[in-house]
């Protein structure tokens, strides 16, 4: 049985990735991607989704990436969207865990309080989030294996509450403990390579 159902999940992920070759010569693609870098992707056959013509050109989508920040997540998505020539264009919080932690003390001056000290930087790094997150067309989350990841929290539920769609991504066994924030999002992944062929989808 759970041979028939990994079968059944591998034919899901293909039809959901695959398009045929021939609708590639209609589709005229860019990428814009900010502040990411480049590494290596698997190949799995995936094509590039679209219904525009040359005279038509297809639609740059603005693609906010929320989540955890203790790993190469944004940088290894980038480069599968840069290798698919994915029209996309990437944004995300500040990638340092460091900045984004100590900004506030570093801008404003020391606290002698930690919580002041994090009230602080946590309201700085809101005025980047929430203004890449009202412009973004989708907005992926990722929760990572890692830390209580109450930031990837709010992001997936600011972002719901402005209507925006939601793409999740996390391994399996955190499904249970996430099953309110999943319920709100409109793809549930649990790598980046479904992410990936979400992205090729649209």
């Amino acid at each position: 049985q759970r041979s028939d159902q990994h079968n059944i999940q591998n034919s899901r992920r293909q039809l959901g990735c695959h398009v045929q070759e021939s609708m590639l010569s209609f589709i005229s693609t860019r990428i814009l991607t900010r502040g990411l870098g480049a590494a290596a992707w698997p190949a799995r056959g995936l094509g590039t989704r679209g219904l525009g013509t040359a005279a038509q050109p297809t639609r740059v989508w603005n693609v906010y990436l929320a989540g955890e920040i203790h790993s190469a997540w944004r940088t290894d998505l980038a480069a599968g969207v840069r290798a698919r020539e994915l029209p996309i264009e990437l944004t995300s919080p500040n990638p340092s865990h460091a900045d984004s932690d100590d900004c506030g003390a570093i801008i404003l001056g020391m606290e002698e309080s930690r919580p002041n000290w994090d009230a602080h930087s946590a309201r700085m790094n809101l005025i980047r989030t929430k203004t890449l997150i009202n412009s973004a067309d989708i907005v992926v989350v990722r929760f990572g294996d890692k830390y209580r990841q109450w930031n990837a929290a709010f992001e997936a539920g600011y972002a719901s509450a402005l209507g925006k769609p939601v793409v999740i991504q996390h391994p399996p066994e955190l499904g249970h403990m996430l099953k309110e924030v999943n319920a709100g999002a409109l793809a549930v992944c649990e790598d980046l390579d479904q992410v990936l062929c979400v992205c090729v989808n649209i």
